[in-house]
């Protein structure tokens, strides 16, 4: 008989396995962006959002089973806060999250460190400048505060959250089926990244950010990554978890007690 360690075992690998192929598809095309000139996506910006978008999505058919594939320490904290998640998996979960994002900074790494280091020499930057680092971790954009960052990646993390509850309510009846979700799902990361990704990268995600940047401290990025120009670091880790909130809480008052069928279901429950 399986013990209860080898489950939670399970749930966190996975957890770290769904962040861990986010990443390594996620920050690849975000290299594909970068480093190349002409980039394959400068014009074609919608690519880009698709690839994170997909690459959510592929996690999520590959690690849902095990763990449920929160992939996102908001995530994780709006399922504990709204939706009975057990609080004391709420840290193991974010930890497995941070070093699947870790991981997949790493492979990236592998992969792309020529290129990355052609394009710091033409361009006449270094890591410890932060030549390059926009392919790893998330910095404000135009005319973008990191106050203003801070409430940016509230907004956008409650939209996200909002929609990852809409699509997983089980009193739902036009959310997807037929294990469709995990498509729309996708959707919502690439439809935030193509609105509104040029504010800071759209984090939405504090594994997302804070595994690749702790990778680039050790990579020869260091005071750029970690704490980062203006201390930024703490802000795509801060914003996201108050977004998962404001995101979760919205969803829970304004549209859930209001669900035709959790409605009958409150009825026939009485009788």
């Amino acid at each position: 008989m399986e013990s209860p360690l080898y489950e939670s075992m399970g749930e966190l690998i996975s957890e770290a396995v769904a962040v861990f192929i986010i990443i390594a598809f996620g920050d690849s095309v975000a290299a594909m962006y970068v480093l190349y000139d002409p980039s394959p996506y400068q014009n074609a910006y919608w690519g880009l959002c698709v690839v994170w978008g997909l690459a959510v999505t592929i996690a999520i058919y590959a690690t849902g089973s095990v763990s449920g594939c929160h992939a996102n320490p908001a995530v994780t904290l709006a399922l504990a806060l709204y939706r009975k998640f057990s609080w004391k998996k709420v840290v193991p979960y974010c930890l497995a999250q941070t070093l699947g994002g870790f991981l997949g900074a790493g492979v990236v790494y592998v992969l792309f460190v020529p290129v990355l280091n052609h394009f710091n020499l033409v361009h006449g930057l270094t890591r410890a400048g932060g030549g390059a680092a926009g392919v790893f971790f998330t910095h404000p954009g135009l005319a973008v505060t990191a106050m203003h960052a801070l409430l940016d990646e509230i907004i956008l993390t409650a939209f996200l959250i909002f929609g990852i509850f809409a699509v997983t309510e089980q009193y739902n009846e036009q959310a997807p089926g037929a294990n469709f979700g995990a498509v729309i799902i996708g959707l919502i990361v690439a439809v935030i990244g193509a609105s509104m990704g040029y504010l800071e990268a759209w984090a939405i995600n504090p594994a997302r950010d804070f595994g690749p940047r702790l990778f680039c401290y050790f990579a020869g990025w260091g005071s750029s990554a970690l704490p980062s120009p203006d201390n930024y670091w703490w802000i795509p880790i801060i914003g996201p978890l108050l977004g998962g909130v404001v995101g979760g809480a919205a969803y829970q008052l304004l549209i859930h007690p209001f669900l035709p069928a959790r409605r009958r279901a409150l009825r026939s429950a009485s009788l």
